[in-house]
């Protein structure tokens, strides 16, 4: 059994999914506080080689949550080829020659996904355009699952950041909580994404003593004492409703007991 106490030898693997959603960012990009993809990229390259500036031995895997699909940003599989005109060999004396070839795989291989990416498909009027973040959760649990396995000692010590603009999707509902479920033995952050297990437990970490855990309904999103609940995927509504708006599931009605049937005689 593998130890899943922590240590100052620990081994921390952070898998970071991002949302490449086009029309999210572009709505982002638009919005009172704008924010573009160039820009939160940015950010995100700092953060990893933050990650792998704290200890040696720290992994980093990014993953892209696109339109349709989702796939690797870094590592790539061993079957697949950098894209053209990442210049891996250009060497910086100022730059860590690592953390140089982390940025330009991420930066590379999310131009090539764009460039990829079929406009004609993304211009159909299909109502609300959301990433696959489902996909992409099952992508980072395989993978976790996988370095994992290949550490006898349990050293490795993974996580999960997901950045993610587009707007939630009541048909990924199901999916997210399948993946929640996988990963319900795993640590979940709230907060403070760049320090270690190990070194939380000496940091003072934010309280959320304003944090409302009240139940809200899944269709006004208004705070309910009693509610109905879903018995296929667990969704809570404030009115009565034949149909699950979430999982589409009917219901079926029966009475607790039958009534008496009057007609009916007693056999001798």
């Amino acid at each position: 059994m593998k130890d899943v106490s922590t240590s100052e030898d620990d081994s921390n693997l952070l898998v970071i999914i991002i949302d490449t959603n086009p029309f999210a960012w572009n709505d982002s990009a638009k919005a009172e506080l704008p924010l573009s993809l160039d820009d939160a990229l940015n950010q995100i390259l700092i953060y990893i080689n933050a990650h792998l500036a704290l200890k040696h031995n720290n992994n980093i895997a990014v993953i892209a949550s696109h339109v349709g699909h989702s796939q690797f940003l870094y590592p790539l599989p061993d079957n697949q080829e950098p894209a053209e005109g990442a210049n891996f060999n250009k060497k910086d004396a100022n730059v860590y020659p690592y953390f140089q070839f982390v940025t330009d795989q991420v930066v590379s291989n999310l131009q090539r996904l764009l460039s990829n990416t079929d406009t004609s498909f993304l211009t159909k009027d299909m109502g609300p355009t959301t990433s696959t973040i489902t996909g992409a959760l099952s992508m980072a649990l395989c993978y976790i699952n996988r370095i994992t396995k290949l550490d006898d000692e349990g050293y490795i010590k993974p996580r999960i950041l997901v950045l993610s603009v587009s707007p939630d999707s009541a048909f990924q509902y199901i999916p997210l909580m399948n993946c929640i479920f996988s990963a319900q033995k795993a640590c979940y952050q709230h907060m403070a994404f760049l320090p270690d297990r190990y070194s939380r437990n000496f940091l003072n970490l934010p309280t959320q003593d304003q944090v409302d855990f009240r139940a809200a309904c899944f269709c006004h999103k208004q705070i309910v004492d009693i509610g109905f609940v879903c018995s296929v995927c667990l969704s809570i509504f404030c009115k009565w409703s034949p149909v699950c708006s979430t999982c589409k599931t009917k219901f079926a009605f029966r009475p607790m007991l039958q009534p008496p049937n009057n007609g009916s005689k007693l056999k001798r």
